[in-house]
């Protein structure tokens, strides 16, 4: 089909055709990742005879003329599109048209086709946007130390901006970007659904004001603890939670749906070559996504695919970029991330001491005689500063205690940093006080257990102190779904 653009001819009339088949919010990139899965499997040329249609494609008008050298392997560029224009406001509510990117995956596939690499990158990290297309024809102005995300809303546009992301993407890493892929809401809600659902895990039970948090009450039971399936809304509603697990930030949710990403090629190899379920798939899966030409038509993704066809769950990993907070914002930490482009520009496997398994937090014992062992602790954040809560929770765990939640404190605002412990709690609230000079502790009448209020002098602290770096290991395909389910925590937060 012919390729689509914003700078293009009939704009109007394309914007119109696009608001039928928006991107997904946040997350939603797994549906592109499921698509060349569903195609893998499938070893012929049978859905590519009996699929309803091509995937719709972009052009390459706005791709940058200076880029990397073609590199050994594959690196495919996956996006979700927070825009909620046509179909994809009923499945994700809210409201606008323009396209945002709130998920960019780089998948590198080895050269061995044995082996490939999930890379995440937070849509919160301070990058530099080289110049990008406009819709009128002219190209932007370079911009510095930008949130990443920025780059696909360049332009303001309903289709969001791809090739920009691409650009970004590839100054970024020095990584050359083979191909593209945007995804979209109805899509992934089809596919998760076609291919009987997907094996989730929660920590805990999760309700309607999680998902949704202007809600004035708790509302309804989303999802009970542990393990369970999900598919259709269920499944998008779960990879877009941000606030009701872990810190209540991104990068929790990123680990989340790296976990989807993992439990979903396990499900989608298990179904082998039925075609009764992978005409279905691959049909609701060339109808979400937007590629770059070279993957716009099923022949050519099932090309691309059958040449993942050797790949083993437990060869599939999926990485977080390093990164630390800077200030509200994200940070990429070096040298470690530039270790990580150069091993994928060089095709090197990620170092063995990174690729061990991290258990569950709530089955992680304390290290013998940490100060916080055996200790519980609830983290508030009582200043309008965000994030203080995930950097406390990174630095109690460190230091042995086991954080229940985290969260906010509205109208506390406490003049210091409060430790409140209930009856016969004083020694663990001590224990925990040590870890933050200056905090007072507070007993109160009626609560239970240790609770960690922050106050203004733990922001200032922590704007001068060095901020916790997130050194999670990557997470295999084979891994269970409830290994390593959120950065800061198992429970709320902010």
């Amino acid at each position: 089909m012919p390729g689509r653009h914003s700078g293009s001819p009939g704009r109007r009339e394309e914007l119109a055709a696009a608001a039928r088949r928006r991107r997904s919010r946040r997350g939603t990139v797994v549906a592109s990742v499921v698509s060349a899965l569903v195609l893998l499997v499938s070893g012929c040329g049978w859905i590519a005879l009996h699929a309803s249609a091509d995937p719709h494609t972009f052009t390459a008008d706005g791709i940058s003329g200076e880029r990397p050298a073609s590199g050994d392997g594959q690196n495919i560029l996956l996006i979700g599109s927070d825009s909620r224009a046509g179909t994809n406001r009923r499945l994700g509510g809210g409201k606008g048209t323009v396209g945002r990117s709130d998920t960019t995956l780089l998948l590198h596939v080895y050269a061995d086709r044995r082996h490939a690499v999930g890379v995440s990158i937070p849509r919160d990290t301070l990058v530099d946007i080289p110049p990008c297309l406009l819709p009128d024809g002219t190209w932007s102005a370079p911009q510095k130390s930008t949130m990443f995300n920025g780059a696909f809303a360049t332009g303001l546009t309903a289709d969001g901006n791809p090739a920009c992301t691409q650009n970004t993407v590839e100054h970024l890493t020095g990584l050359r970007v083979d191909h593209t892929v945007v995804v979209d809401f109805a899509g992934f809600a089809a596919m998760t659904a076609a291919v009987g659902g997907v094996q989730v895990c929660l920590p805990q039970d999760v309700y309607q004001k999680d998902l949704s948090p202007g809600r004035a009450t708790r509302g309804g039971l989303l999802f009970h603890q542990g393990l369970q399936t999900v598919s259709g809304q269920r499944a998008l509603d779960y990879v877009r939670i941000r606030h009701g697990i872990g810190d209540g930030s991104d990068i929790g949710r990123m680990k989340r749906q790296q976990a989807f990403l993992a439990s979903l090629f396990k499900k989608v190899k298990a179904k082998g070559f039925d075609p009764t379920v992978l005409l279905p798939l691959a049909n609701a899966a060339v109808r979400s996504l937007t590629v770059d030409s070279g993957l716009g038509s099923v022949p050519n993704l099932l090309k691309f695919a059958l040449s993942l066809k050797d790949i083993d769950l437990h060869n599939v990993q999926f990485v977080t970029a390093p990164w630390r907070y800077d200030g509200p914002r994200v940070a990429l930490v070096h040298p470690a991330v530039d270790r990580l482009w150069a091993d994928l520009r060089a095709n090197r496997p990620l170092p063995a001491a990174t690729t061990a398994p991290t258990p569950h937090p709530s089955a992680t014992p304390a290290p013998t005689g940490a100060p916080g062992a055996g200790i519980s602790v609830a983290v508030d954040n009582g200043t309008t500063v965000s994030g203080l809560a995930a950097q406390a929770a990174a630095a109690l765990t460190t230091a042995g205690f086991t954080v229940t939640r985290t969260g906010n404190a509205p109208g506390q605002a406490p003049t210091t940093t409060v430790v409140e412990y209930g009856e016969g709690d004083q020694a663990q609230a001590a224990a925990v006080a040590r870890l933050f000079p200056g905090a007072r502790l507070l007993p109160v009448a009626t609560g239970y257990g240790v609770r960690l209020i922050l106050g203004p002098d733990y922001a200032g602290h922590s704007a001068s102190a060095a901020p916790p770096e997130d050194t999670s290991p990557p997470r295999s395909a084979s891994d269970s779904p409830c290994d390593d389910l959120s950065y800061g925590g198992p429970s709320s937060g902010g």
